[in-house]
């Protein structure tokens, strides 16, 4: 059966919320509405569960006992173990991290491959590394289609190659890149494949093992959850990596990325994005089936939900001489989120959209490297229309027509 969208916006409370009504958001790619059951989970534990988790009375049992939940569900989902299941407060600081964890295991010689393809989150924090001498290779687009061949990793791989980082798929391009064939060029070559995922995860949890990706990020507050980053790192190299944690948290694989002490709360209330993705299952006919193929089909049903939206928005794209469209043509080939250059500053389009009801962003959303690649003027920045597969088609006929009337 197809995507019942209106049993999906049902889901989000965003949506019978008095104060939205007419808005259309198209800024998914910043963040996406939070789920109801994540809404009432982490209601609930600050209402119930407010102690610290994992004590002996009732109300810290429970606490405890709901953030292992989240751990063990999401991870059943992204067909991971739940102990290379880390939680941080965005995917921004879990890169840092672990880029420490990196920096005291790597040597002086050694060389890390970082993209310019890349959100900063993924190639800042790499990049850095340069300052202990270790190598840093820059993986570059082409410059007319802002595409990363997988010809142009080959020629950078070399034996003294201990890192490749890349994106599941540009949050300015929306292009999807081949994910398990450049894990496996990776893997071939003796080196750990690191992907970000922030731009591809609100379109479907992936599998994570059938990807090969040795380390995957992603964040919450984009997936329907709360403000969180998620993190894998699969157990063999989470053990080679040095503690990043207090000395006495080394031998727990979830401590040991986690600095500081991680949002309880917000933790516990990821369980309800496994609750969302069980009942979505439910309702769509696939409820039986185990976690991981359970979201292979969601996956399957979100991604042809949007990009039956996404042609006739690329469509109209085509059509316009005043449109610069970044990223490819072909909606099946993509995620939708669509930056686009125009003749006049983003900024001041994105505004006058807001008087249509088109909650959209303008700038360079940390894209900084790949912008410029691309030729297009920082100051003038892009305008950004990201969406997911709760919008509703009628809300793509609100945009085309408010981009008529603002252009």
């Amino acid at each position: 059966m197809p995507l019942d969208i209106d049993y999906v916006r049902a889901q989000f409370p965003a949506f019978q919320e008095p104060s939205l009504q007419g808005q259309a958001l198209f800024e998914n790619a910043g963040g996406s509405y939070a789920c109801g059951p994540v809404i009432d989970r982490l209601t609930r534990y600050y209402r119930q569960r407010k102690v610290q988790p994992y004590g002996p009375y009732r109300a810290s049992r429970l606490a405890g006992e709901e953030m292992d939940e989240a751990r063990q569900r999401l991870a059943a989902l992204l067909n991971v173990g739940a102990d290379t299941l880390s939680f941080g407060p965005s995917t921004t600081q879990n890169t840092y991290v672990l880029a420490q964890a990196f920096r005291q295991m790597l040597a002086p010689g050694d060389v890390v491959i970082v993209s310019n393809q890349d959100h900063e989150a993924n190639t800042g924090p790499w990049r850095r590394l340069a300052d202990s001498g270790i190598g840093i290779r820059e993986w570059r687009v082409d410059r007319a289609t802002g595409v990363l061949h997988p010809a142009e990793l080959e020629t950078l791989l070399d034996p003294h190659v201990r890192l490749v980082c890349f994106p599941h798929c540009s949050n300015i391009l929306g292009q999807i890149n081949p994910v398990t064939e450049l894990c496996a060029m990776v893997r071939a070559a003796g080196a750990v494949a690191c992907v970000d995922g922030v731009s591809f995860a609100p379109h479907g949890l992936p599998d994570i093992d059938a990807l090969g990706a040795d380390i995957y990020l992603f964040s919450s507050y984009k997936t329907y959850g709360p403000h969180q980053g998620i993190m894998t790192v699969m157990r063999e190299l989470a053990d080679r990596l040095p503690n990043q944690a207090h000395y006495f948290n080394t031998s727990s694989p979830v401590k040991r990325f986690t600095p500081a002490g991680p949002d309880h709360a917000q933790i516990a209330a990821c369980a309800g994005m496994a609750d969302y993705i069980d009942g979505l299952a439910t309702h769509h006919r696939c409820g039986d089936l185990d976690p991981a193929e359970r979201g292979r089909q969601l996956q399957a049903l979100m991604r042809d939900h949007e990009t039956a939206l996404l042609e006739p928005l690329l469509d109209y794209i085509s059509q316009r001489d005043d449109l610069r469209l970044l990223g490819p043509r072909d909606a099946a080939r993509r995620v939708p989120t669509v930056a686009l250059v125009l003749k006049q500053p983003a900024d001041a389009v994105a505004a006058r959209l807001a008087d249509h009801g088109i909650m959209a962003g303008s700038g360079d959303f940390y894209a900084v490297r790949l912008l410029e690649a691309l030729g297009v003027n920082l100051d003038q920045g892009v305008l950004r229309l990201s969406f997911v597969h709760y919008t509703h088609p009628n809300e793509i006929d609100q945009l085309i027509s408010a981009l008529d009337a603002v252009l």
